[in-house]
């Protein structure tokens, strides 16, 4: 029972009370100033459609990810490659490089679903070791040419759709400072 039904010993029923002093702020009794800040802040801005094709782009590059996870994993418990990418059978090299993948690609898979900011760094890691070891040491790890134009082409992608959202957000803050008074 709230306190200022007890102190003041009121017959009335106690939870109208309490309901009606909480839905004050939204009617006609409150002041004018409260009842437009009310208003004001239910606006909850809705994403752009760059902004929505871009979290599908990064939903899309996320399975992906976690597909070339699952891919490392498969090799690693000897479940692909005729049992012969297994972790005990592997060179030094490959053992450290396809751990590494085996665990930063389902991570970054998750973030990059999750829409949140580390995804995509996370990806920029994986991708970066990738590369370094298909291209630069293709005499320990062999050759993959086609896995550094995928990575790229998706790297050029994301530049692309943050460069787009960034223009869209700086044409609608100067729309909002020309608007003010």
């Amino acid at each position: 029972m709230p306190f200022g039904c007890i102190a003041k010993r009121q017959k009335e029923n106690c939870a109208g009370a309490q309901r009606s002093r909480t839905s004050i702020w939204l009617s006609a009794k409150a002041p004018r100033i409260v009842r437009a800040m009310a208003a004001d802040s239910v606006h909850v801005p809705k994403p752009s459609l760059s902004e929505t094709v871009f979290g599908l782009f990064l939903r899309l590059v996320s399975i992906s990810c976690f597909w070339f996870g699952l891919g490392y994993w498969a090799m690693l418990i000897g479940f692909s490659l005729g049992g012969q990418g297994r972790f005990d059978l592997l060179s030094l090299p490959w053992r450290a490089a396809a751990t590494t993948l085996a665990v930063v690609y389902p991570v970054a898979a998750l973030g990059l679903w999750l829409l949140v900011s580390w995804g995509p760094v996370l990806w920029v890691v994986a991708a970066a070791v990738e590369i370094t070891m298909f291209e630069v040491y293709p005499q320990i790890f062999g050759s993959r040419p086609f896995l550094f134009t995928l990575h790229l082409a998706v790297a050029a992608t994301f530049v692309i759709f943050r460069a787009a959202i960034a223009y869209q957000r700086s044409r609608q803050a100067r729309a909002a400072r020309i608007d003010l008074p």
